[in-house]
């Protein structure tokens, strides 16, 4: 389970430290993705392949399935924890993300997601600015 909020910068080689908390689910191996909101995911195996087997039973026919079909596989990497608890970020992963500097690593439960700092403020503004009313809209729906 992936919970917190960590500040952490991304090096020149693009590699980023992984929050010692979360190493542990993600020490077989991790793939990282294009997430939506302009951030990573970061999912352990087990997660990913479930997502993934979601995802390939979409129907084809359908252009909004094939898209975001494309959208997760499309940036899909595998990826491996070195010694010091960090994970290579791939250039096109970063410039997506608009990750350089600083970054912010989120756990939310099932995954790990990686964002710039001003794209995590402008994010977690909204979302605080807003929260109560998307509480009352998921509990209309028995959330």
């Amino acid at each position: 389970m992936f919970l917190g909020e960590f500040q952490h910068n991304v090096d020149e080689k693009g590699r980023l430290a992984v929050p010692a908390k979360f190493r542990a689910p993600l020490t077989e191996g991790l793939v990282l993705t294009r997430g939506l909101d302009k951030c990573l995911y970061v999912w352990t195996l087990d997660q990913w392949r479930a997502l993934a087997e979601k995802l390939a039973q979409l129907p084809m026919m359908q252009g909004d399935a094939r898209r975001v079909a494309r959208h997760f596989f499309s940036g899909a990497v595998d990826a491996k924890l070195d010694k010091l608890g960090r994970v290579v970020l791939p250039q096109f992963l970063r410039e997506y993300a608009g990750l350089g500097g600083e970054a912010v690593v989120v756990g939310l439960y099932s995954r790990v997601e990686i964002w710039s700092q001003e794209n995590w403020n402008a994010e977690r503004s909204v979302a605080e600015e807003q929260s109560s009313v998307y509480a009352e809209h998921l509990a209309s729906l028995g959330i």
